[in-house]
């Protein structure tokens, strides 16, 4: 599942992070899953335990996993942040859009219109 690449310019915790957190993204892992314990990924990885706990750390400040002490660490029952987020965004713009009398369709054009602009500066 989770392969580290030494020539990579990303440190291995960092590579680590970006495929667990690709994985829970993707579907692969479910919430609810249960990760390896630090120790046996990190020797399954051939990295030091330390690299697979700070990703493990990091994962968890973000709400993409949790730690259940003894019991072990699970995929987060609230799945990625930054999806959240964007449903969070997403129930907003409807909303937004509801109130303002738009229609389905016009409201998804509206944003896919957005999305194809790309960021703009506030």
């Amino acid at each position: 599942m989770i392969v580290i690449d030494p020539r990579s310019s990303l440190p291995p915790f960092e590579q680590v992070r970006e495929q667990l957190l690709g994985a829970v993204a993707d579907g692969e892992l479910a919430p609810g899953a249960r990760l390896p314990t630090v120790r046996h990924l990190a020797e399954e990885l051939g990295v030091a335990a330390g690299t697979v706990a700070r990703a493990y750390r990091e994962l968890e400040a973000s709400g993409v996993i949790e730690t259940r002490g003894r019991n072990g660490t699970f995929v987060s029952p609230y799945g990625d942040a930054a999806r959240r987020e964007a449903q969070r965004a997403a129930t907003v713009f409807a909303d937004q859009m509801r109130a303002l009398r738009f229609d389905t369709e016009e409201a998804l054009a509206l944003v896919s219109a957005a999305l194809r602009k790309g960021p703009t500066l506030s």
